[in-house]
């Protein structure tokens, strides 16, 4: 890219308020141009198509989609393309994942407009923005001897696969057995068995401590649910 040619950004963000707010937030940057506003996984798919953007921003509650699913697609189809997750939901349980998935940063909905746009500015200079307490406790993670000791809910999330944490959130969300199956066109066997895997890692006892747990967890994205906290306490 030249200097003389703008950015272009792709919002990708299912609230048309905040999109909007966002849009204009970033046309007010200097050499930065949003070329698509959409609401799903789709849109933003034909939007990255046809205008070729060099920055998505992503959030990852798109109501019945999760933006998750959205990052390999878009670095199938353009290897070169700068990922920012923008969202409402605690860095803690989704920033190592999301840079796994192919995106460079994540930043939270409830960071001031000038955090925001120095998270657009840092991934598109190559490297990684995450907030300063999330880099230090992620290497705090990295070290197996702090590993080792620590006993925290935001741990226990770590160990759930990308499909399982997207079951727990439905779960969370009020959705059944059969819901979800259809939802993620998988059977309704493979969705016992993945609920079963995250009773396992989640220390969870029965069904019902499940739900309970993810409707807690629904209800609190940016935070640890008090009774999870208190179970890893335990």
């Amino acid at each position: 890219m030249t200097k003389t040619e703008m950015t272009k950004v792709l919002i990708v963000e299912d609230h048309p308020l905040f999109s909007k707010g966002l849009a204009s937030l970033i046309g007010n940057m200097q050499g930065y141009n949003v070329v698509g506003e959409a609401m799903n996984l789709s849109e933003a798919i034909n939007i990255e198509n046809r205008e070729k953007p060099d920055l998505v921003i992503i959030d990852i509650d798109l109501g019945e989609e999760n933006g998750l699913d959205l990052i390999p697609q878009l670095k199938t189809q353009n290897p070169e393309i700068v990922i920012l997750v923008l969202s409402m939901y605690d860095e803690r349980y989704y920033s190592e994942r999301v840079l796994r998935l192919g995106a460079r940063g994540y930043i939270m909905k409830d960071e001031a407009a000038n955090k925001v746009l120095s998270a657009i500015q840092t991934v598109m200079s190559g490297k990684v923005y995450l907030s300063d307490t999330e880099r230090e406790r992620l290497m705090e993670v990295m070290t197996e001897e702090n590993i080792k000791g620590l006993n925290d809910w935001a741990i226990s999330a770590r160990k759930l696969s990308d499909r399982e944490l997207q079951i727990f959130s439905c779960i969370g969300k009020g959705l059944g057995t059969i819901e979800i199956a259809a939802k993620f066109n998988l059977s309704t066997k493979t969705i016992d068995t993945h609920k079963e895997h995250i009773k396992q890692k989640l220390h969870c006892n029965t069904s019902q401590e499940l739900r309970q747990l993810a409707i807690e967890w629904s209800s609190h994205p940016d935070g640890s649910p008090q009774q999870a906290a208190a179970r890893e306490a335990v």
